[in-house]
């Protein structure tokens, strides 16, 4: 977990500056994918729950990274700002974010849970005694 968990911590930081939010969710497709596959293919089970963790520790990284940059954030994210503008706190743009970083979390852990059963699914090649019944 705290492995695939890296690229949160990635993500965090490159969002900040170096990935244009035009281009930003291309790079979220890539690591969602990829953490799926990586799920499905050394997880013991338990796939939702995983990727579901996942998008939470990775929101944990990228949320907090937004937050300690948040000047740098907000004058490459133009999008984001107007968006917060029409959200309660729209003078407290930190205090946003930690509000809404969970909330990403869980719902991008969500798509990356789905996708690791999906991927689970395809995966081929792993021994049957790798996967315990419940």
């Amino acid at each position: 977990m705290l492995q695939l968990s890296s690229f949160g911590f990635a993500m965090g930081l490159a969002t900040i500056s170096l990935i244009p939010p035009n281009i930003e969710p291309l790079f979220w497709l890539a690591v969602f994918l990829l953490c799926a596959y990586a799920i499905a293919a050394r997880a013991p089970g338990g796939y939702f729950l995983h990727g579901l963790a996942l998008g939470v520790v990775n929101a944990v990284w990228v949320t907090g990274f937004h937050v300690l940059f948040a000047r740098q954030y907000i004058a490459n994210h133009p999008q984001e700002v107007a968006m917060m503008a029409s959200m309660p706190l729209p003078t407290h743009p930190r205090i946003m974010m930690g509000i809404i970083g969970p909330i990403v979390g869980v719902v991008s852990g969500a798509v990356i849970g789905v996708l690791a059963v999906i991927a689970s699914k395809i995966v081929t090649g792993r021994p049957a005694a790798a996967i315990p019944r419940q």
